[in-house]
């Protein structure tokens, strides 16, 4: 079974993905630039959103383990302002993303810190953190290539970790499923696949074998059954995407149930 990324992979992630990210928002026409996968922001926003957020992060993590993000963290991303030119722009972003490897690599993968994913099966560590941030870093950069009109995969490897840190961290809850048990799978075409099962017990997601020509798929085993690249699997995900830009087996209907699903955690 193959392994999750390691936490150096994890912070190299993070650079490569603000690096495009950055060279995305350089070549752009414009700032002002509407990003249509995020209704209502600008090229602006969205910079102004990924750096504030790796600066948040950082402080969340410098702090250690918590019940709560630093209360100076929350008041600083309520009242933060950045620069409005754009290379004095792309210079806070660097500096914001380098805050927040610093603070990763300060602490390392096995520190504890709050996150808002107690209940799920992601750890609240540090590397957890670094672990969804390189999606939240990796989904912005589409982002702002889809609105400069060149939206790009994303990187294989990147995504493949990415399927499972939304299933895990997103998804994952003990709340009870408020409809009849059933269970989704996964399947990205490069080889990978996963379970999510539903039920009155919550939320939890396994990973499974991938279906092959010679053993096929047990339709009878998920309710509905997702195909399609690991990039698309969490452009899915993430409702960057529609599921009808992908192949499913089964009860398509039940994708909509688990979209609108909001548990209320236990």
């Amino acid at each position: 079974m193959e392994k999750n990324l390691e936490f150096p992979d994890l912070l190299r992630l993070i650079d490569e993905r603000s690096t495009a990210f950055r060279a995305t928002v350089a070549a752009a026409p414009s700032l002002d630039a509407q990003v249509p996968t995020c209704p209502g922001w600008t090229l602006f926003d969205l910079v102004k959103h990924l750096g504030g957020g790796d600066r948040f992060w950082a402080a969340i993590v410098g702090a250690g383990p918590a019940d709560a993000p630093p209360a100076e963290a929350v008041a600083a991303r309520a009242a933060l302002e950045v620069p409005q030119e754009r290379e004095a722009l792309l210079a806070w972003l660097a500096a914001s993303t380098q805050l927040l490897l610093d603070a990763l690599r300060a602490a390392g993968p096995e520190s504890g810190c709050w996150t808002w994913w107690p209940a799920s099966q992601s750890p609240q560590t540090a590397g957890g953190t670094a672990r969804h941030r390189v999606q939240e870093s990796a989904v912005h950069t589409y982002d702002a290539q889809l609105a400069a009109g060149a939206p790009q995969p994303l990187p294989v490897e990147l995504a493949l970790d990415g399927v499972e840190e939304f299933l895990f961290t997103v998804c994952a809850t003990p709340s009870a499923w408020p409809h009849k048990p059933t269970a989704f799978d996964f399947h990205a075409a490069e080889g990978r696949s996963w379970r999510l099962t539903v039920d009155g017990d919550g939320a939890r997601t396994t990973r499974i074998p991938a279906p092959t020509a010679a053993t096929g798929e047990d339709s009878d085993a998920a309710g509905a059954s997702v195909h399609g690249t690991a990039s698309e699997l969490v452009l899915y995900l993430y409702d960057r995407i529609q599921a009808d830009s992908l192949h499913v087996d089964g009860d398509a209907g039940l994708l909509d149930l688990l979209r609108a699903w909001e548990p209320e955690e236990k």
